[in-house]
């Protein structure tokens, strides 16, 4: 699953973190994902889901200063199907090891990435989860740029591999296609028919059309059973973040 969840912005007394929270780990929780790429996350909001999600555990730092500071992009797996073997953050810029801002970004952008293996089967896959800027259009195609390079100069047993995130594009931009030409979109490849709303970016109005697709989960070496965006929302019709979660279910049987 991949899943903007909204950063806890006190100033916002509509869709206040703490009115959503609680409908946000239900959510996760009947899903039921092995993996969770999460965006927009500070520390008490990673903290929450952490200890609400029992089975889970977390890799990610924060983007401000490597440690709690700033918002996350981590990775929530599920502990007893999968061992973390190695994890990292990286930042989307010119200087990946170190704290910075990437190319026209207009703040510090990460990836966090881990390598798991399944408990059951022994099979080892990569995931990688991001979140783009939303205003440089040279950081956006640098960023895609520069990911795929780390999966190629890692993945150097050619596992399969998963990267998601909200990337702040759409299909038909020049970034998400030469992802494309690496990796395969899920929803594309899905043996199950796609389900949900095209898009998967609701601004919190619960009247808009959701046609606007900027969150994706990519996939490299796997077979996509189903893939859907969710629009389950609260009670009183409103969302449950400004973005709708992505979710894929895999065939692990390679």
């Amino acid at each position: 699953m991949s899943y903007n969840v909204k950063y806890d912005n006190v100033n916002d007394t509509i869709n206040n973190w703490n009115n959503r929270k609680h409908t946000m780990v239900d959510l996760i929780q009947y899903y039921k994902p092995d993996f969770v790429g999460a965006q927009e996350v500070l520390h008490h909001q990673l903290s929450y889901l952490d200890s609400m999600l029992a089975e889970h555990s977390y890799v990610g730092v924060g983007r401000d200063d490597g440690k709690q500071k700033g918002e996350y992009a981590p990775i929530l797996f599920n502990t007893f199907n999968f061992e973390l073997l190695e994890n990292e953050t990286f930042w989307l810029s010119e200087t990946p090891a170190k704290v910075s801002v990437g190319w026209d970004a207009s703040m510090e952008r990460i990836c966090t990435y881990g390598l798991f293996k399944n408990r059951t089967t022994g099979m080892e896959l990569y995931v990688f989860n991001t979140h783009f800027d939303h205003i440089g259009e040279l950081a956006r195609a640098k960023s895609a740029e520069l990911i795929l390079q780390k999966i190629h100069d890692i993945n150097v047993k050619n596992l399969p591999v998963i990267l998601m995130g909200d990337l702040n594009l759409t299909p038909d931009t020049t970034p998400i296609k030469l992802i494309r030409t690496k990796m395969d979109d899920g929803m594309e490849i899905s043996k199950e028919p796609f389900y949900g709303p095209s898009g998967t970016f609701s601004g919190f109005d619960h009247s808009r059309v959701l046609n606007t697709r900027i969150d994706y989960i990519f996939t490299k070496n796997l077979k996509v059973n189903s893939y859907i965006h969710i629009d389950d929302r609260m009670e009183n019709n409103k969302h449950v973040s400004d973005h709708l979660p992505v979710f894929l279910t895999l065939n692990t049987k390679q």
